[in-house]
């Protein structure tokens, strides 16, 4: 079910035990050979893939466009919301369904950027509610659903980086026509040379083109392989959710 096409009366009907998820991604640079889109395409696409496996079981809300991406705030075009701002937005957002009296709401994320200020939003959202036991609050980014570099040996990347191959390969899975010249773009290193400890930075810090990765990697046939396996990874996810007891930690 999708509430954009619902009345308000539909919605009514439902039981509050249907999962409602929110799907949330960002507006921000992708290098020089992908849009500012491609987050919001491909957390669209995983959602509604998802959407068509389950779609008598979950409500699914509009994508949040409107991501934070500050850190790429040197690249022009990019929008980004201040990350309070952003996180009052999205815990908002939860807030609007739980007091409409769902109880089970999983924010898919499509971004990076969205992780930390995910997390903060839901764990505030919680707080306020912290006398309930009968809500399940869930962040999950769609490509942490599945061992991607495990399950498709053709991926020359072990992690998702940012308008990578991965990305990238979805995109010209989607959206070919969208995708420019990314066989030009230089392979650029993943990871942290400090790890474990989590450095601040901007994407100017490590990019001088805006991407991270091997974007020249990228084939249409990688790409259809991880929309697969990331709805397949989410669809497995929401069916726990369904058959949550309501209030256990363990469900």
């Amino acid at each position: 079910m999708e509430l954009a096409h619902l009345t308000w009366t539909d919605v009514d009907s439902l039981s509050r035990d249907t999962p409602v998820i929110v799907p949330i991604a960002a507006m921000e640079q992708h290098g020089r050979h992908l849009p500012f889109v491609t987050d919001s395409l491909l957390t669209g696409e995983i959602a509604r893939r998802a959407h068509e496996s389950l779609a008598d079981e979950i409500l699914l809300a509009p994508l949040m466009w409107l991501g934070n991406s500050h850190h790429h705030l040197d690249f022009p075009g990019t929008v980004s919301a201040q990350p309070r701002v952003w996180i009052d937005l999205l815990g908002g957002i939860v807030d609007n369904f739980v007091v409409h009296g769902f109880r089970r709401i999983v924010v898919l994320n499509g971004h990076g950027g969205n992780d930390v200020p995910g997390r903060q939003a839901l764990f505030e959202v919680r707080q306020r509610y912290r006398e309930r036991r009968d809500l399940l609050l869930l962040l999950a980014t769609y490509w942490n659903l599945a061992d991607a570099a495990a399950t498709i040996p053709e991926l020359q990347q072990p992690d998702m980086g940012h308008a990578c191959e991965w990305e990238t390969s979805m995109m010209l899975r989607l959206a070919p026509e969208l995708v420019k010249n990314h066989q030009d773009a230089p392979e650029i290193e993943l990871g942290n040379a400090f790890s474990p400890a989590q450095r601040a930075w901007t994407m100017r810090d490590r990019s001088g083109p805006g991407h991270i990765g091997a974007p020249g990697r990228a084939t249409p046939e990688k790409g259809e392989q991880l929309l697969q396996l990331f709805a397949a990874g989410l669809v497995a996810l929401l069916r726990r959710v369904v058959r949550w007891d309501g209030n256990s930690w363990e469900g």
